[in-house]
């Protein structure tokens, strides 16, 4: 049973906001996950295929529209694919340090197949909504994964940076076409010397609108966060300004890595996107 301190210690963490107060509807559920944070150093420990099983399953019990199912996820561990999977998204070490990859897909192959072995001719799937279905599917199932993984006491981190060489990435891993890898998600037994904090994010007064939404009434909570997340970073010896940090990200194409050339990817790997 959490206290009253531990409800309100949880969301201050999540907010940096030392003024809040407990909230009365809590459980051990809420607990996990406002204390996630993604974990970029792990343990050599592996993750064994029980517990594999248990993160696809939970993942499977995610939403899943019109009970499509349209998304499939790849379990890589053998290390030298990793090492080349992690030279593609940009040399990030915690690829290689940790035991597996998870791969998710938006895979459209499995329908395709199904119609072609009918007679069927799929026009409804070259559609921008079909193949937003599979990134929502794909991304819903993950996360359901990820609260999984670290009830399990297991850490993750989401790798986006496998899209900036998409068709690189599906050659490495064999995927057809009509199906494309979304995300990577790490996953494995986190180091203690690490020493993560949960990240705080912006204030719930400029994500949550009522009945209409309302940019005018952000931009002073915006700024109250930027105040707090440069104490964050500057603990964290990184650069302090959440602001710049953001318009940076997306000023120019560029910065997207390779990411930018997304439409065609897609295109390439059979997702007309009409």
């Amino acid at each position: 049973m959490t206290t009253a301190a531990t409800r309100s210690e949880a969301l201050r963490h999540r907010y940096r906001d030392d003024t809040l107060t407990h909230p009365e509807a809590w459980n051990e559920t809420l607990e996990l996950i406002h204390a996630h944070r993604s974990v970029r150093q792990y343990l050599s420990d592996d993750v064994s295929d029980e517990a594999l099983r248990v993160l696809v399953s939970a993942a499977q019990s995610a939403a899943t529209s019109s009970n499509l199912q349209v998304w499939s996820v790849v379990a890589v561990r053998d290390p030298e694919r990793k090492r080349r999977l992690a030279d593609l998204a940009g040399g990030q070490r915690h690829i290689i340090e940790a035991p597996v990859l998870l791969v998710w897909t938006a895979d459209f192959a499995r329908i395709r197949e199904l119609a072609t072995e009918r007679g069927v001719v799929l026009d409804g799937a070259d559609y921008l909504e079909s193949s937003y279905v599979g990134f929502i599917d794909a991304a819903l199932a993950a996360q359901n994964a990820v609260l999984a993984a670290e009830s399990l006491g297991l850490g993750t981190v989401y790798i986006g940076a496998l899209r900036n060489k998409p068709e690189e990435v599906a050659a490495e891993i064999g995927l057809p076409a009509g199906v494309f890898a979304t995300f990577g998600l790490v996953v494995g037994h986190p180091d203690p010397a690490e020493g993560g904090r949960v990240k705080p994010r912006l204030p719930q007064q400029a994500v949550l609108h009522h009945e209409t939404y309302a940019l005018p009434g952000q931009r002073e909570h915006v700024d109250t966060y930027e105040q707090r997340i440069a104490e964050f970073y500057a603990e964290e010896n990184l650069p302090h300004s959440w602001t710049d940090r953001v318009i940076e990200r997306l000023a120019d194409p560029k910065t997207l890595n390779g990411r930018d050339r997304l439409r065609e990817a897609l295109q390439n790997q059979g997702f007309p996107l009409l």
